[in-house]
């Protein structure tokens, strides 16, 4: 008889057998969640608003363990629910949409309104299972570009701190910069742009910045890094002022250099925004080189999940991500 339940400390050495190479260092996500497992007890017991770590789920037949989920809220929008790892044993198929609809049956009865994952765009069977199966959408894509041999070079910009208190201009800043097409799956509330509550306790560590002028925010970035050698460094500027890509990077890389001597920037060029083509162009010529492309796909709680197909071929989700 099949159940799904949740990830306990003692299912590990099953889950090491379902993917053999599944990592076990401190850098491997699901590792960390079964060593904190006190944090996860807390976490589980949590309202949907008040959740600060990730949750995993598997589903098991006979005392065996055929596929697991893992999902996260977005930081300041508990209603907005995130699949970052979907592992499934090979052709087991049914196991993948069963994990899914029930990640948006439980979180959906809780109040959560939209759920979203990010498919690397060569996983083409992937989009028949999210898609075809579970009544996902293809929404936009995201690229990140990777330069080996970062320089910083010190920029004479004006820049401060983001503060809590600036989440309502961010928030207008950065929706008034996605394309009309996009915004009404990728628009983002104010709240999504304060620090987390638990901000300790979360995966990552994250720096918010802007640049302001008589009181107006220009422009935004934030760096954000979950192992402290891989920096995500993310853009937005106001289309109607000349302030220069070149001079926010090099505030970034000198703000991570201050800290660390051996690091990858990872600029993410959002491909739904209005300076998406300006970036990938500065990027190409400063040596910067695309890594991966991600599609980002959305469902709505209350959408008809449609009929699946037989011929999928894959199993495994979120291994290979850069988050």
């Amino acid at each position: 008889m099949q159940s799904i339940r949740r990830l306990t400390y003692f299912d590990y050495p099953k889950i090491k057998r379902l993917i053999s190479y599944l990592c076990i260092d401190g850098n491997d996500k699901l590792a960390k969640s079964l060593l904190e497992e006190p944090l996860g007890f807390l976490n589980a017991i949590f309202p949907l608003k008040l959740k600060f770590k990730p949750e995993s789920f598997i589903l098991t037949q006979d005392n065996e363990i055929l596929g697991l989920i893992t999902t996260s809220n977005t930081p300041g929008n508990p209603y907005k629910i995130n699949i970052t790892r979907l592992i499934f044993k090979e052709n087991m198929y049914e196991i993948g949409k069963q994990l899914i609809n029930f990640a948006v049956q439980k979180y959906g009865a809780k109040g959560a309104i939209t759920f979203t994952t990010t498919i690397d765009e060569c996983h083409e069977e992937l989009f028949n299972l999210f898609i075809n199966g579970c009544g996902f959408r293809q929404c936009a894509s995201e690229t990140l570009w990777k330069n080996e041999r970062p320089q910083p070079q010190k920029s004479k910009l004006k820049w401060r701190y983001a503060q809590n208190s600036d989440s309502k201009k961010i928030a207008e800043l950065y929706n008034s910069e996605i394309q009309n097409i996009y915004k009404p799956s990728l628009a983002r509330s104010h709240r999504e742009f304060m620090t987390p509550i638990f901000e300790g306790f979360t995966d990552f560590y994250k720096i918010r910045c802007v640049i302001e002028e008589n009181k107006k925010i220009l422009a935004y970035f934030s760096i954000t890094t979950s192992d402290n050698l891989n920096y995500i460094l993310d853009i937005t500027k106001d289309s109607n002022y000349d302030i220069s890509t070149e001079d926010i990077i090099n505030t970034m890389l000198c703000e991570i250099a201050r800290k660390k001597k051996a690091f990858y920037p990872l600029i993410k060029q959002k491909k739904y925004s209005n300076k998406s083509d300006e970036l990938e162009e500065y990027l190409k010529k400063n040596g910067y080189t695309p890594i991966q492309t991600q599609q980002i796909l959305v469902k709505n709680y209350y959408k008809e999940v449609t009929e699946t197909t037989s011929d999928w071929n894959v199993f495994i989700l979120g291994e290979n991500q850069i988050t």
